[in-house]
């Protein structure tokens, strides 16, 4: 029951999240979604429906690394997604936490996506 509950109220979160955020082909939403094991990024233009950008930890070129779930994975993958996002043309973001807190993980991913060179 409280399991059924928890993943209410973080969809409730993600509604009002998305209430607020919203991504267009000038400046696209990057969501961020921390599984227990892996990370998912991507680059989203909500105006077309379309993702522009996506990478996770489960990416060829970055299983080498062998990255997780944690502080050290979310800097990595957030430099890494940088560049990639900054490859195909996109410098501005709006920042989607997807439900999570600002803190912790989701915060070294963003600031090393900053580092990386994107603005949000």
């Amino acid at each position: 029951m409280n399991t059924i509950r928890k993943a209410s109220l973080l969809q409730k979160r993600r509604w009002r999240i998305r209430k607020k955020v919203n991504g267009t082909a000038v400046r696209p939403r990057l969501s961020v979604k921390f599984s227990t094991k892996h990370i998912y990024a991507q680059a989203v233009n909500d105006d077309a429906g379309a993702t522009i950008v996506f990478l996770g930890t489960l990416d060829p070129s970055l299983r080498k690394q062998k990255l997780q779930a944690n502080l050290a994975g979310a800097k990595a993958l957030g430099v890494a997604f940088a560049t990639k996002a900054k490859a195909a043309g996109i410098t501005a973001v709006v920042f989607d936490r997807n439900g999570a807190r600002y803190h912790g993980k989701v915060k070294a991913f963003a600031d090393a996506a900053r580092e990386g060179g994107l603005a949000f």
